[in-house]
Protein backbone atom coordinates (compact mmCIF):
# COMPACT_ATOMS: atom_id res chain seq x y z
CA UNK A 1 0.00 0.00 0.00
CA UNK A 2 1.72 3.45 -1.00
CA UNK A 3 2.35 5.80 1.76
CA UNK A 4 -0.37 8.87 2.26
CA UNK A 5 0.22 12.13 0.69
CA UNK A 6 2.10 14.37 2.86
CA UNK A 7 0.03 17.38 3.54
CA UNK A 8 1.36 20.43 1.91
CA UNK A 9 3.48 23.10 4.19
CA UNK A 10 1.46 26.49 3.73
CA UNK A 11 2.01 30.09 5.41
CA UNK A 12 -0.79 31.45 6.59
CA UNK A 13 -0.72 35.23 6.53
CA UNK A 14 -3.72 37.98 7.55
CA UNK A 15 -4.11 40.92 5.32
CA UNK A 16 -7.18 43.52 6.00
CA UNK A 17 -9.87 44.26 3.81
CA UNK A 18 -11.25 47.77 2.86
CA UNK A 19 -13.43 47.82 5.86
CA UNK A 20 -11.06 46.62 8.17
CA UNK A 21 -12.02 43.34 8.20
CA UNK A 22 -9.23 40.68 8.87
CA UNK A 23 -8.84 38.28 6.00
CA UNK A 24 -6.75 34.92 6.69
CA UNK A 25 -5.13 33.78 3.60
CA UNK A 26 -2.33 31.16 2.98
CA UNK A 27 0.30 29.98 0.47
CA UNK A 28 1.96 26.68 -0.63
CA UNK A 29 3.85 25.43 -3.45
CA UNK A 30 6.19 26.87 -5.41
CA UNK A 31 5.68 28.12 -9.25
CA UNK A 32 3.50 30.19 -11.06
CA UNK A 33 0.98 31.33 -8.94
CA UNK A 34 -2.71 30.29 -8.80
CA UNK A 35 -4.90 32.38 -6.96
CA UNK A 36 -8.39 30.49 -5.50
CA UNK A 37 -11.30 32.85 -4.92
CA UNK A 38 -12.96 31.95 -1.67
CA UNK A 39 -16.20 30.13 -1.62
CA UNK A 40 -18.43 28.96 1.09
CA UNK A 41 -17.25 27.17 4.16
CA UNK A 42 -13.50 27.28 4.32
CA UNK A 43 -10.92 26.95 7.06
CA UNK A 44 -6.91 27.18 5.87
CA UNK A 45 -5.80 25.04 8.15
CA UNK A 46 -9.04 21.86 8.36
CA UNK A 47 -8.81 22.40 4.23
CA UNK A 48 -5.76 20.72 4.26
CA UNK A 49 -7.26 17.45 6.06
CA UNK A 50 -10.14 17.51 4.60
CA UNK A 51 -11.77 14.79 2.17
CA UNK A 52 -13.40 17.10 0.14
CA UNK A 53 -10.12 20.01 -0.54
CA UNK A 54 -7.13 17.94 0.42
CA UNK A 55 -6.76 16.56 -2.82
CA UNK A 56 -7.37 19.94 -4.99
CA UNK A 57 -5.20 21.40 -2.67
CA UNK A 58 -2.30 19.00 -2.80
CA UNK A 59 -2.22 19.14 -6.60
CA UNK A 60 -2.35 22.57 -6.87
CA UNK A 61 0.71 23.11 -4.81
CA UNK A 62 2.69 20.87 -6.20
CA UNK A 63 3.99 22.64 -9.43
CA UNK A 64 2.56 26.18 -8.32
CA UNK A 65 1.84 28.57 -5.97
CA UNK A 66 -1.73 28.54 -4.60
CA UNK A 67 -2.62 31.40 -3.04
CA UNK A 68 -6.09 30.66 -0.95
CA UNK A 69 -8.21 32.64 1.56
CA UNK A 70 -11.02 32.36 4.03
CA UNK A 71 -14.09 34.05 3.41
CA UNK A 72 -14.91 36.42 5.54
CA UNK A 73 -17.59 35.03 8.37
CA UNK A 74 -15.67 31.54 7.75
CA UNK A 75 -12.26 29.58 8.85
CA UNK A 76 -9.36 31.97 10.62
CA UNK A 77 -10.86 35.26 9.12
CA UNK A 78 -12.65 37.69 11.16
CA UNK A 79 -16.11 35.47 11.87
CA UNK A 80 -18.57 38.30 12.31
CA UNK A 81 -17.86 41.23 10.46
CA UNK A 82 -20.85 44.14 9.67
CA UNK A 83 -21.30 43.66 6.16
CA UNK A 84 -20.88 40.21 3.78
CA UNK A 85 -21.78 41.14 0.37
CA UNK A 86 -20.71 40.55 -2.87
CA UNK A 87 -19.24 43.61 -3.08
CA UNK A 88 -18.04 42.92 0.41
CA UNK A 89 -15.79 39.50 -1.08
CA UNK A 90 -15.03 40.91 -4.24
CA UNK A 91 -12.45 43.43 -1.88
CA UNK A 92 -11.50 40.52 0.00
CA UNK A 93 -10.17 39.19 -3.04
CA UNK A 94 -8.40 42.30 -4.25
CA UNK A 95 -6.90 42.59 -0.45
CA UNK A 96 -5.80 39.26 -0.40
CA UNK A 97 -4.12 39.94 -4.25
CA UNK A 98 -2.88 42.89 -3.28
CA UNK A 99 -1.26 41.40 0.10
CA UNK A 100 0.08 38.39 -1.01
CA UNK A 101 2.35 40.68 -3.90
CA UNK A 102 1.46 38.02 -6.87
CA UNK A 103 1.24 40.81 -9.79
CA UNK A 104 -0.25 38.26 -12.89
CA UNK A 105 -1.86 34.77 -11.96
CA UNK A 106 -4.02 31.75 -12.80
CA UNK A 107 -7.68 32.98 -10.78
CA UNK A 108 -9.43 29.70 -10.13
CA UNK A 109 -13.40 30.02 -9.06
CA UNK A 110 -15.08 27.53 -7.66
CA UNK A 111 -18.98 27.34 -7.25
CA UNK A 112 -19.52 30.74 -4.99
CA UNK A 113 -16.11 31.87 -6.29
CA UNK A 114 -16.57 31.40 -10.08
CA UNK A 115 -18.73 34.71 -10.04
CA UNK A 116 -16.15 36.35 -8.26
CA UNK A 117 -13.22 35.00 -10.46
CA UNK A 118 -15.75 36.15 -13.41
CA UNK A 119 -15.98 39.97 -11.79
CA UNK A 120 -11.97 39.89 -11.23
CA UNK A 121 -11.18 38.57 -14.21
CA UNK A 122 -13.40 41.81 -16.06
CA UNK A 123 -12.16 44.35 -13.59
CA UNK A 124 -8.15 43.33 -13.74
CA UNK A 125 -8.10 41.43 -17.63
CA UNK A 126 -4.18 42.20 -17.33
CA UNK A 127 -3.74 40.64 -13.85
CA UNK A 128 -5.53 37.18 -14.63
CA UNK A 129 -3.47 35.03 -16.89
CA UNK A 130 -5.85 32.26 -17.08
CA UNK A 131 -9.21 32.34 -15.55
CA UNK A 132 -10.48 28.36 -14.40
CA UNK A 133 -13.61 28.54 -13.36
CA UNK A 134 -15.72 24.99 -12.23
CA UNK A 135 -18.84 24.28 -10.35
CA UNK A 136 -20.34 27.89 -10.78
CA UNK A 137 -23.49 29.23 -11.50
CA UNK A 138 -24.87 32.11 -13.26
CA UNK A 139 -27.89 32.55 -11.00
CA UNK A 140 -28.58 31.33 -7.50
CA UNK A 141 -31.04 28.58 -6.38
CA UNK A 142 -33.63 30.68 -5.56
CA UNK A 143 -33.36 32.41 -9.37
CA UNK A 144 -33.11 29.03 -11.67
CA UNK A 145 -35.88 28.20 -10.77
CA UNK A 146 -40.03 29.06 -10.21
CA UNK A 147 -40.74 25.85 -8.62
CA UNK A 148 -41.73 26.28 -5.12
CA UNK A 149 -40.98 22.98 -3.46
CA UNK A 150 -37.37 24.47 -4.88
CA UNK A 151 -37.54 27.39 -2.88
CA UNK A 152 -38.93 25.76 0.27
CA UNK A 153 -35.97 24.14 0.18
CA UNK A 154 -33.64 27.01 -0.33
CA UNK A 155 -35.31 29.39 2.55
CA UNK A 156 -34.91 25.72 4.75
CA UNK A 157 -31.44 25.28 4.07
CA UNK A 158 -30.58 29.17 5.06
CA UNK A 159 -32.63 28.72 8.06
CA UNK A 160 -30.94 25.77 9.20
CA UNK A 161 -27.58 27.28 8.92
CA UNK A 162 -28.83 30.47 10.93
CA UNK A 163 -30.09 28.20 13.99
CA UNK A 164 -27.43 25.95 13.59
CA UNK A 165 -24.43 28.31 12.81
CA UNK A 166 -22.04 27.49 15.84
CA UNK A 167 -24.09 25.58 17.89
CA UNK A 168 -22.84 22.33 19.68
CA UNK A 169 -25.69 20.57 18.68
CA UNK A 170 -24.31 17.30 16.19
CA UNK A 171 -27.84 17.24 14.23
CA UNK A 172 -26.72 20.43 12.82
CA UNK A 173 -23.41 19.54 11.69
CA UNK A 174 -24.40 15.84 10.42
CA UNK A 175 -27.12 17.61 7.96
CA UNK A 176 -24.46 19.82 7.08
CA UNK A 177 -21.23 17.39 6.38
CA UNK A 178 -23.96 14.86 4.75
CA UNK A 179 -24.73 17.99 1.75
CA UNK A 180 -21.52 17.96 1.13
CA UNK A 181 -20.23 14.25 1.41
CA UNK A 182 -23.39 12.48 0.89
CA UNK A 183 -21.32 9.01 0.22
CA UNK A 184 -18.78 9.65 3.09
CA UNK A 185 -18.06 7.32 5.62
CA UNK A 186 -18.15 7.91 8.97
CA UNK A 187 -14.38 8.48 9.31
CA UNK A 188 -14.58 11.23 6.70
CA UNK A 189 -17.96 13.02 7.99
CA UNK A 190 -16.14 13.44 11.69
Amino acid sequence: MPAPTPYPKQQIRLCTSSDGVRIAYATCGTGPPIVKAANWLSHLEFDLKSPVWSHLIAELCRQHTLIRYDQRGCGLSDRDPDEISFDAWQRDLDSVINASGVQRFALLGISQGASLAVAYAVAWPERVSHLVLYGGYARGKLKRSSDPRLHDEAETLVKLAELGWGQQNPAFRQFFTTQFIPGGSPEQHH
